[in-house]
């Protein structure tokens, strides 16, 4: 069996109210149990692929679409990739169906993040017998500063353009031992596209890096920012680390209200895969503007806004400069 960087991914922490315990536990059991039936039957019948297209190309499965569409450019034409979670899908809490795991049953590779953010995968692969690779291998880890999930890993490591080069590497490997024949194109694949990697980085830190010292704040729902913050030179503030139960407390609202205010700051942003109301108190009781949407756990359907990876750092990129520089610009007038 060739070498995948093999490594089942860890479950982070999560407090969770009794009644979610009792769901989850449920679920998990009916997955297992599923599980248990596809693997023991051999998988559902009907090619080799998890669409079941027919064709007989290696399969590589991943935990989200952001992954997928990394992947799609590292596999060009030689391998098929899907996505396990839909477009617009909350990537954190997702719960895998009987479909997943009869996809995952027949794929050839899965790929995952890792840094704790699928915590539900350690679950679906169990009585897989399909290898998987960790695609944030190598990546310089942020940890979470606040709350309860303070000091565990940041996972969004993918919001860096320049981490998604390490993402590249890691695939280029796993696909080449994968489908040999085929390594020298993943690597010419992948050379390319890091090319374009790192052009976006270079055009999101030039746009950003533009802003006045007193606008360099980045206040979002959920702290998925931290490597974009950190490559962009921008300070990231969060009403909530990780979106676990999607539901912001007084304490947290309080907090980027009060930093808010005593920093100025114009403009403040959510996730598309949250509720913004909570943010829109902290618009309320601020006077800041709210900036927009802004994409992180998954990529949008083809005709959406960010229907690919590069075209979701471009959008928020432009979508926080714009903001904050026009925003400040309107409170200046008035």
């Amino acid at each position: 069996m060739p070498n995948f960087l093999f490594r089942c991914a860890k479950v982070g922490a999560r407090t969770l109210a009794p009644r979610k315990v009792a769901q989850r536990a449920a679920a998990s059991a009916a997955v297992v149990l599923f599980t248990l039936s596809v693997t023991a039957c051999g998988g559902a019948a009907g090619g080799n692929a998890p669409g079941n297209g027919g064709d007989d190309k290696p399969v590589v499965l991943t935990t989200f679409t952001v992954l997928a569409d990394v992947a799609r450019n590292v596999a060009g034409e030689h391998l098929t990739v899907e996505s396990i979670t839909k477009a617009g899908a909350e990537i954190h809490g997702y719960e895998p169906t009987p479909g997943d795991i009869r996809k995952a049953s027949k794929a050839d590779l899965i790929l995952d993040n890792g840094l704790n953010l699928e915590a539900w995968f350690g679950q679906f692969v169990e009585g897989l017998d399909v290898p998987h690779a960790v695609v944030s291998d190598g990546v310089q880890v942020m940890s979470i500063s606040e709350d309860s999930y303070q000091g565990k890993p940041n996972p969004h490591a993918w919001m860096s353009p320049v981490n998604v080069q390490i993402y590249t590497d890691n695939m280029v490997k796993a696909f080449s031992a994968l489908d040999p024949d085929n390594a020298a194109a993943f690597k010419a694949n992948g050379d390319a596209y890091k090319a374009k990697l790192q052009a976006v980085q270079d055009e999101m830190k030039a746009s950003l890096s533009a802003l006045p010292e007193n606008q360099r704040a980045l206040v979002t729902c959920e702290g998925a920012f931290s490597y974009l913050a950190r490559d962009a030179g921008l300070r990231e503030v969060y009403i909530w680390a990780v979106n676990a139960e999607q539901q912001a407390t007084p304490q947290q609202i309080t907090r980027a209200i009060e930093y808010v205010k005593a920093n100025q700051v114009p403009a403040v942003f959510c996730e598309s895969t949250v509720s913004d109301a909570p943010m829109q108190q902290v618009v309320g009781a601020t006077g800041s503007a709210f900036g927009g949407i802004l994409y992180v756990d998954s990529l949008s359907e083809a005709d959406g806004p960010v229907p690919t990876y590069l075209d979701l750092i471009r959008h928020d990129a432009n979508l926080i400069t714009k903001a904050l520089t026009g925003a400040a610009a309107s409170q200046a007038k008035s």
